[in-house]
């Protein structure tokens, strides 16, 4: 006869054994979900890498937040066209901003429309030498640069501590593979198209060690590679009689005017 203690006991041990599998169940699942996350964004990368020639349209959202803890959006558009491995074109209006870069491997214009004033820097190199140049030389990064640089995945993947696959999102009517990365300084999400073009269709970065975690956003449309893109012409044509000046002397040209500066809009 099985006395009380030992039913217990065993009824313990048996809970104990179904808690250890369900445990061992949901880490099996969730590494199976971060390595079909780390597969679709290296697909993408692998894509991205493949085309010589890409052309696409944006839209981007940055948010700030002011001294009284008001988050505001700040909304532009533009377009891409790229080149591999050395040629560029991008153009940004916004609110504050009706700008246009062009690269032709060698010397990197900015333009600045609305004050038809011009800069020239001499950089010649590959776009992802240029995407440096402009990030921290001349304080003025491209939209979406992690997307342009011909290693994306090793790129966005440093210093990620954690990855989920979120199942499938629909971004402008194309159906697209939803996954969330994590690293000690920011969380982002990136939307992947599905089928055999996986390319970016919404990049969001959200800064965590900002209160209230303000994002950048960009979502991607038009999307062309190969011989689907025109032809284009990378060099600078001053078609408008713009005045050259220094990198300084441009004004208005970034996405964030004095006046928004990050925690300092009134």
């Amino acid at each position: 006869m099985i006395s009380t203690t030992t039913k217990a006991m065993r009824a313990a041990s048996g809970g104990v054994l179904l808690t250890a599998l369900a445990i061992f169940m949901s880490s099996t699942v969730a590494h199976a979900g971060e390595a079909e996350a780390k597969g679709l964004l290296k697909a993408m990368s692998d894509y991205l890498a493949a085309q010589k020639a890409i052309s696409f349209a944006y839209d981007s959202d940055l948010e700030v937040v002011t001294k009284d803890r008001q988050k505001l959006l700040l909304a532009s558009s533009g377009k891409v066209d790229l080149g591999r491995p050395d040629k560029i074109r991008a153009t940004r209006t916004g609110g504050f901003a009706d700008v246009e870069m062009s690269f032709d491997g060698k010397t990197v214009t900015l333009l600045g429309k609305n004050a038809n004033l011009y800069t020239q820097t001499e950089a010649p190199g590959t776009i992802e030498k240029l995407i440096d140049t402009l990030r921290d030389k001349l304080g003025r990064p491209l939209p979406a640069a992690d997307l342009l640089l011909p290693n994306v995945y090793d790129e966005l993947m440093r210093d990620v501590t954690d990855v989920k696959d979120l199942g499938s999102g629909v971004i402008g009517g194309v159906e697209c593979d939803h996954l969330a990365f994590r690293t000690p300084e920011v969380d982002w999400q990136i939307w992947i198209a599905q089928g055999e073009r996986p390319y970016p269709c919404r990049y969001v970065i959200t800064s965590t060690k900002i209160e209230q975690g303000p994002q950048y956003s960009v979502r991607i449309s038009d999307w062309k590679t190969g011989t689907d893109v025109v032809a284009a012409d990378y060099g600078f044509a001053n078609t408008s009689n713009a005045k050259q000046v220094g990198p300084e002397a441009l004004p208005d040209i970034d996405d964030l005017p004095d006046h928004f500066a990050m925690g300092e809009a009134k």
